[in-house]
């Protein structure tokens, strides 16, 4: 019971506004008892202050443990003092006021928090699973590892897994920020909470709830929200020494103002508002009104964002690296063309090749495959093969040897390359793509293959260049295919055949010349890179656990474009930031010069400090609304 209490009452501050609403009947009730029951004012007073400081107290307490003086303590030494020199009223309207802005504070706060938390709310109470050829309904909390579950078209998908039977589309929208539905069949991954589309479909779990996709995205934004910026660490600690000044300040002015020969309630009362209006409430919040409430948007458009420092770096880096495999290509080699030799037809040259390739499983042999399928080519499948490793493979039909492969398994097999072949090969790797030779004893023809450029890389890299963000493109890959993706996309500097700690290198010559520098890369190959860059962005669905470790960004949907969107959302974030400290350090400067220079009275004070401070909540809770840039490259009119 005792532990529900506090969880109610402290953590969940479920009593903060009811005490707000109590504070100001009892606030009412004190000023008007003056004239319907002189003398009961006292008791209006005690409950004001009691209801008015409660959550004050547990605040200014709890910081008083760890070593730290905050606001709530110069709130209620404030409060005090203008009941101690008869100002009770003044003292009550002040609590209300502090009070009711912590309030509205807190249920600010707690709207980024609850926009990520309502994604837990995409998973349904229950599942279909499918055991021994019947159907039951289970809780979701009982799904397995293994599990066949049947989803039916409309229904959410309950758990992370892989389609068996069946075949749909799925929203994932609200998870990775891909607008458009996804196909899914056989073999192809669904993630919990995501909406099925027309089919109906039978999925294999492959994840407990406690490592789904949906589950890892609240964890991570939970974490990165609780991570302090460099920039709200500064003001946390500039929070302690302001205090003290405050404080100091304070009873300064209560011993010059005495010297001077000033009474001793006035001067008191000028000491107590100077404790109001100089108080940092409005610097405190700045910095966090602002990155929580890009965190929440960047997770609502699948930029995951580990904390205020990940934003804070962002915002300043110049330079954006691209690895080449998998960040601007798909990592998915496909059959550009097919040349043919010796007046042979394009299709009967594939076909020869598929036959031999139908049975690897090696990425170009299953391109190859792929190709002629969807040409609709039929050929025998021959099942008398001789890998070569990293050279091709033999195949033999009754007694006749077929060979598909690099221009290395020829030189190695000891047969000569025709001069036209040569001239066909130079072309094509000049082109950045490979070569596969087809021969039978008579030169069939040449298949080039090459890892598709992703659509969307030339418009990301527009995008970066717009932002005045220099794209560099660093990869391990053969220089000749390098700078044939880079032309492709638009980069004009290319780092090719780089070591991983070549790459460390690079990065940190980058950072030296140019300035701070994003690393982008799909996951594990890149991991060292991403540690050492200014930032690291890991793209993919979270298929990458190394990605998720080393990198500072993660980017759920694979949409270069994305790196773009990031750093535009980390920069309006900063810029917001730094109006709210303008703004809050504008206002206690001219709220101080009142105080000496015209005496404003406490109540105004409060509603000038308690003003200013709602106003930077406000303003940076404006980043829940931030849209970003349109996909042709305009701002957006939510943008901030």
């Amino acid at each position: 019971m005792g532990e529900w209490i506090r969880r109610f009452v402290l953590e969940e501050r479920r009593l903060e506004f009811p005490f707000v609403g109590l504070t100001l009947v009892a606030l009412i009730g004190g000023i008007a008892s003056r004239w319907v029951a002189p003398g009961a004012e006292g008791a209006f007073w005690v409950a004001a202050y009691l209801l008015g400081g409660f959550y004050g107290v547990m605040d200014g307490a709890m910081a008083l443990r760890r070593g730290r003086l905050d606001v709530n303590l110069l709130m209620l030494l404030s409060a005090m003092g203008a009941a101690l020199i008869g100002h009770a009223e003044e003292g009550a309207t002040l609590l209300f006021l502090f009070s009711l802005s912590n309030a509205l504070q807190t249920i600010a706060l707690e709207r980024t928090r609850r926009a990520i938390r309502q994604l837990l709310n995409l998973r349904p109470p229950v599942a279909r699973r499918i055991r021994g050829g019947e159907e039951e309904t289970i809780p979701i909390e009982a799904i397995e590892v293994g599990d066949h579950l049947l989803v039916r078209p409309g229904e959410r998908i309950p758990a992370d897994g892989v389609v068996v039977a069946g075949s749909s589309t799925a929203d994932e929208s609200l998870l990775t920020g891909e607008s458009m539905p996804v196909p899914k069949g056989p073999g192809d991954p669904v993630f919990e909470g995501t909406l099925n589309g027309h089919g109906a479909l039978e999925i294999r779990v492959t994840h407990p709830a406690s490592d789904t996709m949906l589950a890892r995205i609240v964890h991570l934004v939970e974490e990165a929200q609780a991570q302090r910026a460099r920039t709200q660490q500064s003001i946390d600690r500039f929070e302690q020494r302001y205090t003290w000044a405050v404080l100091a300040g304070a009873a300064l002015t209560l011993i010059l103002s005495a010297l001077w020969g000033e009474a001793f309630d006035r001067a008191f009362y000028r000491a107590m508002t100077l404790l109001v209006v100089a108080s940092p409430c409005a610097l405190v919040i700045s910095t966090p009104a602002a990155f929580l409430s890009a965190i929440a948007a960047g997770a609502r458009r699948g930029l995951l964002f580990k904390g205020g420092m990940a934003l804070e770096a962002l915002a300043r880096v110049r330079v954006v690296a691209l690895d080449k495999t998998g960040t601007l290509t798909e990592n998915r080699v496909t059959v550009q063309a097919v040349r043919v030799l010796n007046g042979n037809h394009p299709d009967a040259v594939l076909a020869l090749a598929a036959a031999v390739e139908a049975r690897s499983e090696h990425p170009i042999a299953r391109a190859i495959v792929e190709e002629a399928r969807a040409r609709g080519l039929s050929f025998p499948e021959i099942r008398e093969v001789n890998a070569r490793p990293g050279l091709g493979v033999i195949g033999f039909a009754n007694a006749h040897a077929i060979w598909v492969g690099s221009p290395r398994l020829f030189q190695q097999e000891g047969i000569p390359l025709p001069d036209e072949v040569s001239a066909m090969l130079e072309e094509v790797q000049r082109a950045g793509r490979t070569p596969l030779l087809v021969y039978d004893g008579q030169w069939r023809g040449l298949i080039e293959v090459a890892d598709r450029v992703r659509p969307e890389a030339a418009e990301a890299v527009e995008a970066l260049r717009r932002l005045g963000i220099e794209v560099v493109m660093l990869t391990g890959d053969h220089p000749a295919v390098a700078h044939a993706v880079a032309q492709a996309v638009g980069i004009r500097r290319v780092e090719a055949r780089l070591l991983p700690e070549e790459k460390l290198e690079r990065i940190h010559s980058l950072a030296r010349s140019i300035g701070p520098v994003a690393m982008v890369g799909d996951g594990m190959n890149d991991a060292p890179a991403l540690a050492a860059a200014s930032v690291g962005i890991a793209m993919g669905k979270m298929g990458s656990d190394v990605a998720i470790e080393t990198a500072d960004v993660v980017l759920l949907q694979e949409d270069l474009r994305r790196v773009a969107e990031a750093i535009a959302l980390a920069r309006a974030a900063m810029r917001t930031v730094w109006r709210n400290l303008a703004f809050a350090s504008g206002v206690i400067v001219l709220l101080v010069a009142l105080t000496f220079g015209l005496g404003i009275p406490l109540p105004l004070a409060v509603v000038g400090h308690e003003g200013s401070t709602l106003l930077v909540v406000l303003h940076g809770l404006r980043l829940l609304r931030w849209r970003g840039q349109s996909p042709g490259g305009g701002k957006n009119p939510l943008s901030v």
